[in-house]
């Protein structure tokens, strides 16, 4: 018999509208099953059972005046979705991972979290992140690391891995993660669920912490693109003092309505090989882009290869910016002993990078963009997506690619696992990863579409395609 948690959020939703569900009696089931299994999936930081029974109640309340009234809910009002740690929820502690805030709580809301409460929807709590986010593995020195569920030797990946351990191991239907490098797509590829990347400026990141870089947006992981989608409806549109904006789609439309349309035929480029040095693609990684090449051949579409010309200029520029924005993250004096030394190393390298240094770094990003929508994608001629691993490696076990002895050499094997992800960072274009493949050792395998600037949609109707010829929401691991 089905249980709560094998229903995708939307049956949820759809189940409080017409009250044969309970958001209380969902929001139970998910601190039930958090209390089980938390301690071994390391999914949260901060659990907040009495602000979701709260608002569980409150939700069950609007739902029941709503079916009396006629009136229309939200899609996924009464449904748990709990927020990454990075992210500010008011009276909540935010660590952001880092013992050096571990007493720190939150007085106002992220512009996120703002959208989430008014979509109706429950906070279990705040997910487990690496410190402020910042290398691919969710390990820290306040909760045990976050561990995909199809391997509990193994990470969830990071920064969002307690975002993708939770969903992935029934402990929420779906998750707010945040992608700053890869950082919603690694940890989906590693705990075989549907994660997007939005365009730059589609969700706020505002109000306190707006990422003046561009890199950094929030975005949804789920196990099926339907609910992938409607939290992205949820979280999108701009928000006052918002320093980028997305196109919006057209009045009336929703991603949600993507996912049920047909793409059209596209034309796909496939990639494979890094255009720089320092990362092996594992066959697995390798294998599964070619199967989903072949698969969109099958659909209709058009797929070529791509080649790009070796150029370790982006990899660099991300590497500075990246540290800028780690020497920027609030440290007191004081309390820089308490950091990883990762996080020293690249504070320590940030605060050393001249500000010219910086702003060239970040004219780099804008001639990337340009050289990409220029002469890759343009929408005369050009490839509509591009069809590359998420990662170049299959989960690594916990503990792998982390080094405190040596930080820079941590910094360098973190590079060499994500080659792929922080392209659409540094561009602002919208990027997904998609769980179509599983290896033979079971460990799922991730690959990525990345479209056009504003082209969100187009990204979620041809996952949504590729979900309905090959689905995956079916396979579940063992925790479940």
């Amino acid at each position: 018999m089905a249980e709560l948690h094998d229903l995708t959020a939307l049956e949820q939703a759809a189940g409080v509208r017409t009250g044969e569900l309970s958001p209380v009696e969902i929001t139970e089931h998910y601190l039930a099953r958090a209390g089980e299994l938390d301690a071994t999936l390391g999914a949260f930081l901060t659990r907040t059972p009495d602000i979701a029974r709260k608002q569980a109640a409150d939700a069950e309340a609007a739902a029941s005046a709503a079916r009396r009234e006629g009136r229309e809910l939200p899609p996924l009002h009464g449904v748990p979705v709990p927020v990454k740690d990075l992210n500010q929820v008011a009276g909540v502690r935010c660590t952001m991972g880092s013992r050096t805030l571990v007493g720190n709580v939150a007085q106002i809301d992220d512009h996120v979290v703002t959208k989430l409460r008014r979509a109706g929807t429950i906070l279990l709590g705040k997910t487990n992140t690496p410190e402020f986010g910042l290398p691919c593995y969710t390990e820290n020195l306040l909760a045990p690391p976050a561990r995909t569920p199809w391997d509990l030797e193994r990470s969830a990946g990071g920064s969002s891995g307690g975002a993708a351990a939770a969903v992935a191991g029934g402990l929420a239907p779906v998750a707010q993660g945040s992608d700053g490098g890869g950082s919603i797509r690694i940890p989906a590829s590693l705990c075989g669920l549907y994660g997007i990347k939005p365009s730059r400026g589609l969700i706020s990141s505002g109000p306190l912490l707006h990422d003046v870089t561009g890199v950094g947006t929030s975005g949804p992981l789920a196990r099926t693109v339907a609910d992938a989608a409607a939290l992205l409806d949820a979280m999108a549109g701009p928000m006052p003092g918002d320093p980028y904006a997305a196109p919006a789609l057209p009045p009336g439309e929703t991603y949600t309505a993507y996912a049920g349309r047909d793409p059209g035929r596209l034309r796909v480029g496939w990639l494979v090989d890094v255009p720089f040095p320092g990362s092996e693609v594992h066959p697995d990684c390798r294998a599964a882009v070619m199967e989903t090449a072949a698969l969109l051949t099958d659909l209709g579409h058009e797929v070529d290869a791509l080649t790009l010309p070796a150029d370790d200029s982006s990899r660099l520029a991300f590497t500075r910016v990246w540290s800028v924005i780690a020497a920027g993250r609030p440290v007191p004096p004081r309390d820089e002993a308490d950091l990883m030394p990762l996080t020293r190393y690249l504070r320590a390298r940030g605060a050393q990078i001249p500000a010219v240094e910086y702003a060239r770094a970040l004219y780099a990003f804008r001639m990337l963009g340009q050289l990409i929508a220029d002469q890759v994608m343009p929408r005369d001629g050009g490839f509509d997506v591009v069809l590359t691993p998420t990662v170049a490696q299959p989960p690594p076990r916990v503990g792998e690619l982390r080094d405190d002895a040596d930080p820079q050499a941590e910094f360098a094997a973190v590079g060499a696992f994500t080659p792929y992800t922080p392209l659409y960072n540094a561009t602002g274009q919208p990027a997904v990863s998609i769980p179509l493949h599983w290896n033979a050792a079971g460990l799922p395998i991730g690959v990525m579409l990345g479209g056009r600037y504003g082209e969100d949609a187009t990204l979620v109707a041809l996952s949504a395609q590729l979900e309905e010829a090959r689905p995956w929401a079916g396979r579940k691991p063992d925790v479940w």
